[in-house]
């Protein structure tokens, strides 16, 4: 999942997994870290398909 929300001076976005949803916030698990977003800032959001699986060693 993609999320695209305002912050001071712009916008960014979160790229990962939709942890939870709560009623004011939802939670993103990122590849740094889970990142937690009130709602009234999310500009945009959408489902993306999963990474594809690494290649494994020649």
């Amino acid at each position: 999942m993609v999320v695209r929300y305002r912050i001071e001076g712009g916008f960014t976005d979160a790229l990962g997994y939709l942890l939870a949803s709560a009623a004011g916030s939802c939670t993103i698990r990122t590849r740094q870290s889970d990142v937690e977003i009130p709602l009234d800032l999310v500009v945009a959001a959408k489902a993306v398909p999963p990474p594809p699986p690494r290649r494994s060693a020649r």
